[in-house]
């Protein structure tokens, strides 16, 4: 090696690399090592994760369906599992400014034999039976680059340098990446997740589907007053404080120990440049309704994800060289129910399946074609596709999207002979000379928060002297199109105050500033920006919330 020239990168080798510790990679991991037992083979499978440990980055409402797991762990009731809160009753509300009424609950957001879950207390339960099994798992490890051999073919991943300066040059701290080698890598990264996208783009994996569409999920817990707590009771509203035009909801999960699971979905193809979907989550919680349940409680955590809506239609090619698309990442969430981790384990579990099949008979090509024709028939890809139209109807508004969900689900029972189709997120915007802005009340400190004390409560750290992991493919841009055009909409979408408008002094010019150390990794930059001028790409690995009980 000469001086000046990089150190080697350490190489690591297995038959099953995978990135993400969720349901799907999990899931994925455990039932590939399952099939090697039973079959008698010794498939190497690694897991790696970005969080500094397994959950750390999960988020979900979450209310968990637990057909997937039947499947994967038919004894899990035996096996200690965090599942152990029976959703007891469904509420479904329409929310006007100061007055509820109680609405018949759709036939897809009923919850019996369901349960209140922590997503992230549940990965770690997947995590510990996994390793049992012989799974490598690797938290604090971010896959920064996609490798490929000679022939265009995925041979696996390499996790980012540490120890990179602010400057771009090398620190004390330095330590190079390592390479993780595989004859297939799993993509279970979540949504809009950083490698997935440069996917689409190098295999053209979106060619042949619409465009995804995305909401954005805001959550906190709160711990309530007992007299107000009641154990199982899964409530949904729509209307307040959302428009007629723009989609959103939310949901209160009564959980363990006075716990309440509360948060609020915004569609991000809403069009109003002025709408911040942190401060409707803030109005929401001071509706007289919502603000009694509240009163005399204590917020204790706090967290935002982006998650994929746009159903079977936005489902993109999902294997290609080397390679296959699982979870979230390719976009199993089935809006209709407000959920997404049981689709998210059975792909990882179908995925598993035609892999092991591949890599067992030694089949010489590199694409495992055979996993798209399990998914579409099974019981996953008939779920979605009965649901296919419910979301994309919420473009003519709250109530054509109600009614249409009504005669869809109810009359017709998801068998439309048509589907409707989706539109990208960041096409949607209106320039802000034709919008009416938007004055949201201060926080009071009791119900409603400023967002970087919310960011406080979800444990957010980065190393300081790293590069800005939030990427400006034209600086210019964020000037002459984002703040001339649309009065820089991300500094209202961002639900952590990473992005704000800055002036030195009273006749400089603005400037865009980038708080990276804020961000929570919920992807809304990237969905959302009009220009789709932001790529944001994994930080050191370890960095970003550190999320307990999510």
């Amino acid at each position: 090696m000469s001086a000046g020239e990089p150190a080697s990168r350490e190489v690591m080798s297995y038959d099953v690399v995978i990135v993400g510790a969720g349901p799907a990679g999990l899931s994925c991991a455990i039932r590939l090592k399952q099939l090697s037992h039973t079959k008698g083979w010794n498939l190497s499978v690694c897991v790696i994760e970005k969080g500094s440990e397994v959950g750390a980055h999960l988020m979900s409402g979450a209310v968990f369906e637990p057909r997937a797991l039947d499947e994967l762990f038919p004894n899990w009731r035996e096996m200690d599992a965090p599942i152990k809160v029976s959703v007891t009753k469904d509420r479904f509300l329409l929310l006007s400014e100061t007055r509820v009424w109680q609405l018949p609950v759709p036939p897809t957001m009923k919850n019996h034999g369901n349960f209140i879950i922590s997503l992230g207390y549940f990965a770690k339960w997947l995590a510990a039976q996994a390793e049992s099994l012989g799974v490598e798992i690797y938290p604090g490890f971010a896959a920064a680059e996609i490798l490929y051999n000679d022939r265009g073919q995925v041979v696996g991943v390499a996790t980012g340098d540490n120890g990179i300066g602010k400057d771009g040059k090398p620190s004390g701290r330095f330590a190079r990446g390592v390479e993780l080698r595989a004859q297939q890598t799993v993509f279970a990264e979540g949504c809009r997740g950083s490698l997935t996208k440069m996917l689409f783009d190098r295999f053209r994996l979106r060619e042949a589907c619409d465009p995804q569409t995305y909401g954005l999920g805001i959550k906190e817990i709160w711990e309530v007053d007992p007299a107000r707590h009641r154990e199982g009771l899964v409530q949904h509203t729509i209307g307040y404080p959302m428009d007629r035009k723009t989609y959103g909801g939310s949901w209160l999960y009564h959980w363990e120990k006075n716990l309440v699971s509360i948060g609020f979905v915004v569609g991000l193809d809403y069009e109003n440049p002025y709408l911040s979907p942190f401060e409707e989550f803030q109005r929401f919680k001071q509706h007289p309704y919502i603000r009694r349940m509240l009163l005399g409680g204590k917020r204790i955590s706090y967290g935002a994800r982006a998650l994929s809506e746009g159903g079977v239609q936005s489902i993109p090619r999902l294997s290609f060289p080397g390679g296959l698309l699982i979870g979230d990442a390719a976009g199993f969430l089935n809006v209709a129910k407000i959920k997404g981790n049981h689709t998210a384990m059975k792909s990882g579990m179908i995925a598993a399946e035609a892999l092991f099949d591949h890599l067992v008979i030694n089949d010489s090509a590199p694409e495992v074609k055979n996993y798209r024709y399990r998914l579409e028939k099974s019981w996953l890809w008939g779920e979605l596709y009965k649901v296919r139209n419910i979301r994309p109807a919420f473009r003519d508004g709250l109530v054509a999207g109600m009614l249409y969900g009504a005669i869809d689900s109810v009359l017709m029972r998801g068998h439309a002979p048509w589907t409707f189709h989706n539109h990208a997120d960041h096409t949607q915007l209106r320039l802000a000379r034709s919008c009416k802005k938007i004055v949201y009340p201060k926080p009071d400190g009791v119900i409603s928060f400023d967002r970087l004390s919310s960011v406080f409560l979800s444990n957010t750290n980065h190393e300081e002297d790293q590069p800005t992991h939030l990427k400006l493919r034209n600086p210019a841009v964020a000037m002459e199109s984002n703040l001339a055009l649309y009065d820089s909409p991300e500094t209202r979408y961002c639900p952590a105050g990473v992005y704000e408008i800055a002036y030195e002094g009273p006749n400089d010019d603005p400037r865009l500033v980038i708080n990276a150390q804020n961000c929570v990794h919920c992807k809304t930059c990237d969905i959302k920006d009009p220009k789709q001028n932001i790529d944001w790409c994994v930080p050191e690995g370890g960095g970003g919330p550190n999320y307990q009980g999510m």
